[in-house]
């Protein structure tokens, strides 16, 4: 058995709509996962499920959540392993929670792309590329940004964005 955290990129399912935590639950048990328990109601669902690759756990997450709600969202799935790492290996730690945020990818970012991110950055912010998550201390409320509207799946690939503190609160279920 094996602890899996999924990250859904939108819970928007229509402009009036969107899926509540426990609809995801119900959703997780559905597919025979266990213990499926969520935090903030943004699309962090954490679960047990036999020994499978977080890749068949995306697989079976997205085909499911589309028949159910009629819609494709990406969903991003790390095994409590490799959640533990990411955590880890968090390069600003000295920021503050809500305004270092990771966006965890489903593959490698090609570097060239981080770097061609780098003349956004504004004073005081800070970027870094580890393995497959990018970074990133705002140093500031994200929304403010010109970078934040620049991490489009479309320029970047498949990820989704949690903040430090969501990833904590994550860690901490965890265990």
């Amino acid at each position: 058995m094996c602890t899996f955290i999924a990250l859904l990129h939108s819970i928007v399912l229509t402009s009036e709509r969107r899926v509540i935590m426990e609809d995801l639950r119900t959703l997780a048990k559905e597919l025979g996962y266990r213990d499926p328990r969520t935090l903030v109601s943004t699309g962090n669902l954490v679960f047990e499920a036999d020994d499978m690759r977080p890749h068949e756990v995306e697989e079976q997450l997205e085909e499911a959540f589309e028949e159910k709600f009629g819609k494709h969202v990406d969903i991003i799935v790390r095994s409590d392993c490799t959640w533990m790492a990411l955590c880890s290996a968090n390069p600003f730690k000295d920021g503050v929670g809500d305004q270092v945020i990771v966006r965890v990818n489903r593959l490698p970012i090609d570097p060239e792309k981080v770097e061609a991110l780098k003349p956004l950055l504004a004073e005081g912010q800070r970027m870094k590329l580890i393995g497959c998550d990018l970074w990133i201390d705002f140093h500031g409320k994200p929304s403010q940004s010109k970078l934040l509207s620049a991490l489009t799946t479309k320029r970047m690939g498949v990820g989704t964005m949690r903040n430090w503190n969501t990833v904590r609160g994550l860690f901490e279920m965890v265990l």
